[in-house]
């Protein structure tokens, strides 16, 4: 009989799949940031590609916490948000739109990482992961600064750079 799934192996398994998506999102930023137009969109995609570094990092340290190798699961959502940005990439490479549909693709992958973390935090909770729980929620509030930011720069400037155009 096969063993029943507890919450310890939706926690794990779901550490598995952000751990997957930080390390491709890593690889996708200086793809984005090159391609930003404006100095402000490219200093935050560089920022946040060394944000997601710690990221990245916090990660080992909540595996190294619950006694678990550190290693990823594929991540189907993440690869197709990340290939939608690229998609964006080329349609609309040079175009007066290409700030604004980078900016919906980079919050695309912060609405993802918001959802993720949110999860795992109140699982890690749930589960009595006190010392864990700290470094999922500051990931949780990067995530969530990043997103604000983003927002921001879409209705100051990317938007109606596109809209003017």
């Amino acid at each position: 009989m096969a063993k029943e799934k507890t919450l310890e192996d939706l926690f794990y398994d779901t550490l598995k799949d952000i751990y997957f998506a930080e390390r491709q999102i890593l690889r996708a930023l200086p793809k984005m940031a090159r391609a930003a137009q404006s100095p402000e969109l490219k200093a935050g995609f560089e920022k946040h590609r060394e944000q997601t570094e710690g990221q990245v990092e916090r990660l080992q340290q909540v595996f190294d916490k619950i006694g678990k190798r550190a290693q990823g699961k594929t991540c189907e959502a993440i690869q197709g948000i990340i290939a939608e940005g690229e998609e964006i990439m080329d349609e609309f490479k040079g175009t007066p739109a290409l700030d604004a549909g980078l900016i919906s693709a980079a919050q695309a992958v912060e609405h993802y990482e918001i959802a993720r973390y949110g999860t795992l935090k109140t699982w890690a909770a749930t589960l009595g992961l006190k010392d864990v729980v700290g470094l999922l929620d500051q990931t949780l509030q990067e995530e969530t600064a990043t997103d604000k930011i983003l927002s921001q720069l879409a209705t100051t400037a990317a938007n109606q750079k596109a809209k003017a155009a």
